[in-house]
């Protein structure tokens, strides 16, 4: 047995004897609304089915999860709809909270009061199936309301079994979400392309497209786009954030980012790819938290500040696509690191050995 097959038997019996406890942070979710049962559904495609003003009264109701194979369509591959309305229970307002729909089977989008907010797979004319993963996606606080909201999934079946297969279905959050003493959640500035001087703080951006984050820039008309984006937000620290040491955090980016701080140079997560071919570079970083530490010397604490994120995506989403976002305190988030730390990270280094 050579040196990389003892190490990863060795990890393999370390996960065993641990119960899998190693699992990350991103397992740790209670559920805040169920969302199974039973769903509107029409077989077809019409991109109208994704707004929330649709009249589907005139739509079957099929279970989900549940094959529709097993609902009374056997044999049907091709295009399907499924909508489901929810209002946000009041354990649920103000956290990140995530749409989680198992399996599906073998390509979706998934509309969220008529935003797009995730997909999975491709559609025609060049399908591939995403059968085997299980839908996660962030529900943007700027597409959420308190009451009557919208989902849609569009599903594409090419084969066999068809449509939101198994698993957890509904809408969840993460109890031990780190605390934000201000948050950065909200509107940006986002501007496709690649230039360093946009991250100078007296750079003009009144011309570039708002938009929201946490939300992937696909919602914003970029789907196909892999590249290079940069995002631009002003900001004031609050009185009750001047007296801390202060934290970053920028939830979740893909894949690759620099950030600047009132154009001085902040962090960066992963070393900054040659090419959109460069995978190795950018692997597994969309799935990584950004948190940066701000020297009290690069903060403005009486005037605006700006921040500057320049982002590189090389495969499908792109983006700042996950939350939450805003300042933290430092004792905030060694706290939030200690209570969600876990041999994981462990792990990740062992099997790269």
């Amino acid at each position: 047995m050579n040196r990389k097959d003892s190490a990863r038997l060795l990890a393999f019996i370390l996960l065993a004897a641990f119960g899998f406890a190693t699992e990350s942070r991103a397992q740790n979710w209670r559920q805040a609304h169920d969302l199974s049962g039973f769903w509107k559904f029409e077989i077809g495609d019409d991109s109208s089915y994704a707004d929330p003003d649709f009249d589907d009264s005139a739509w079957e109701k099929i279970a989900v999860p549940g094959a529709w194979e097993n609902e009374g369509y056997p044999g049907y591959d091709g295009f399907a709809w499924y909508r489901v309305r929810f209002s946000l229970p009041e354990k649920a307002r103000g956290r990140t909270l995530h749409l989680h729909l198992g399996r599906i089977d073998d390509a979706d989008e998934v509309y969220l009061n008529g935003h797009l907010i995730g997909y999975q797979g491709r559609m025609p004319p060049w399908p591939e199936t995403a059968y085997h993963i299980a839908r996660r996606y962030l529900l943007p606080p700027s597409f959420l309301q308190d009451h009557d909201n919208l989902i849609a999934v569009r599903v594409y079946d090419d084969m066999l079994a068809g449509g939101i297969l198994d698993g957890d279905v509904g809408i969840y959050y993460q109890p031990d979400e780190i605390h934000i003493l201000s948050s950065l959640a909200g509107e940006w500035k986002l501007k496709m392309g690649d230039d360093l001087r946009w991250a100078d703080s007296d750079f003009d951006d009144a011309g570039w497209q708002k938009v929201d984050a946490p939300v992937m820039w696909d919602s914003f008309g970029y789907k196909d786009y892999d590249g290079v984006g940069w995002y631009r937000k002003r900001f004031t620290v609050p009185q009750n954030a001047r007296s801390e040491k202060l934290i970053l955090f920028l939830g979740k980016i893909d894949d690759v980012d620099e950030v600047y701080l009132n154009g001085k140079k902040l962090g960066r997560t992963g070393p900054w790819p040659n090419d959109i071919r460069d995978f190795e570079n950018y692997g597994d970083h969309y799935q990584e938290y950004r948190a940066y530490f701000i020297p009290s010397n690069q903060l403005n604490l009486e005037s605006d500040n700006v921040l500057a994120v320049r982002v590189f995506d090389g495969l499908v989403h792109g983006g700042i696509w996950d939350g939450p976002l805003g300042l933290v305190s430092q004792r905030d988030y060694r706290s939030w690191e200690r209570r969600n730390s876990s041999q994981a990270d462990f792990f990740r280094w062992f099997w790269r050995k």
